[in-house]
């Protein structure tokens, strides 16, 4: 598998973000949604990274800078079919290291507080995110954690 920036232009990530998007709609009450479609990840302080295995695109996740040295995932998502086979742990270590590399000194996150969210949590926790306060644009939520990292 590769990781790979992706422009956002393709079908694949177009079908794989809608999915994510229909995803957090069904689990998620409107107000307590925050996953952004193409349009609102096609900004110049957002950069989306592609995971490909073969011609086949099974993951993606997006960093964010929020202000200098603050970053934020966004977009993190692995298809259904390569579910539990280290996609999201790739992409998660990926946009860490990006992060450092772009001289961040902390990497934020907002997730679900619902239970469909739990594996999401334990993995940002297995990475060393702890719990903080909403930051960024966020508003405390009983539907969402707000989670950083200092790097």
């Amino acid at each position: 598998m590769r990781i790979e920036i992706n422009d956002l232009t393709g079908r694949e990530i177009a079908e794989l973000l809608q999915e994510h998007i229909d995803e957090m709609r069904s689990v998620s009450p409107p107000e307590s949604k925050h996953a952004l479609d193409l349009e609102g990840l096609r900004r110049p302080e957002i950069t989306l990274w592609g995971v490909w295995d073969g011609t086949v695109l099974v993951g993606c996740g997006a960093l964010k800078e929020l202000e200098a040295g603050h970053g934020e995932v966004k977009s993190m998502r692995t298809s259904a079919a390569y579910q539990q086979k280290g996609v999201a742990s790739m992409v998660l270590q990926h946009l860490i290291d990006e992060a450092k590399r772009r001289g961040y000194g902390r990497l934020s996150l907002e997730t679900g507080s619902m239970p469909f969210f739990e594996p999401a949590r334990r993995l940002y926790a297995k990475f060393g995110f702890e719990a903080c306060a909403p930051f960024g644009n966020y508003r405390a939520d009983p539907n969402s954690v707000f989670l950083t990292k200092v790097l």
